[in-house]
């Protein structure tokens, strides 16, 4: 079984830097006066308020929240508020989700073959699904069984791919997990389960080789993974 991340394995990590986060802070003010009453949208307001001790103005937690896009922190609430955000930039087609080729190919080229594949970023499940539904290469949502985020653990805990397995009904050893992230394979691999690094030249111009991949095997591309290896 296929476990994979998504920026800098299957897209770029300046599509995310670049184009996503900007969008998001620039139409957060606007989504929160237009969707701030609904029911999802504010209960990820209120769990931000609550932990900057109640805050009562929906001004003051888009600031918070437009602080957090600027560190590029990785909290749920955060998360969840940016893929409602995206969602109406795919929708609208203020961008689409470029796609590595040799992942797009080897996604579908997998998904014939049989291969079990879920997805575990630190993007929401919903972004995520966006991600892949508006991707330069089509829909491809349907490729992929199981979504994971942040709410299952963070990506550098082996705990987090400890539960993703037991959820799977799957031994850890049973699945390879794809990264471009060095600290998030070491933990997988703590896990028990399979690692590879990607180490795509256009994220990464100083290759990751040697002792910098930590033991892990590693690839440029998709067409070089065998996922049955």
């Amino acid at each position: 079984m296929i476990l994979t991340d998504i920026e800098g394995t299957t897209s770029s990590i300046s599509f995310i830097k670049d184009v996503l986060f900007p969008y998001a802070r620039r139409e957060l003010p606007r989504f929160v006066r237009e969707h701030g009453q609904e029911p999802e949208v504010r209960r990820w307001l209120d769990t931000v308020a609550a932990e900057h001790g109640g805050i009562c103005q929906d001004a003051m937690i888009v600031e918070t929240l437009q602080g957090w896009i600027d560190q590029d922190r990785k909290h749920t609430a955060l998360k969840a508020l940016q893929g409602m955000v995206w969602e109406d930039g795919y929708r609208n087609a203020d961008f689409i989700a470029p796609i590595y080729p040799d992942a797009a190919a080897a996604l579908l080229a997998w998904h014939r073959a049989g291969v079990p594949m879920a997805v575990y970023s630190s993007g929401s499940v919903p972004a995520q699904k966006l991600f892949f539904a508006f991707s330069s290469a089509g829909d491809l949502s349907t490729l992929f069984g199981h979504w994971f985020d942040t709410e299952v653990g963070h990506k550098r805990d082996p705990d987090s791919y400890r539960a993703i397995a037991q959820r799977l009904g799957r031994d850890p050893g049973d699945i390879l997990f794809l990264s471009d992230v060095v600290a998030e394979l070491d933990a997988a691999r703590e896990a028990g389960m399979r690692t590879i690094l990607v180490d795509r030249t256009d994220d990464y111009p100083m290759s990751r080789t040697g002792d910098a991949t930590h033991g892990h095997a590693r690839v440029t591309g998709f067409d070089q993974i065998d996922p049955g290896g």
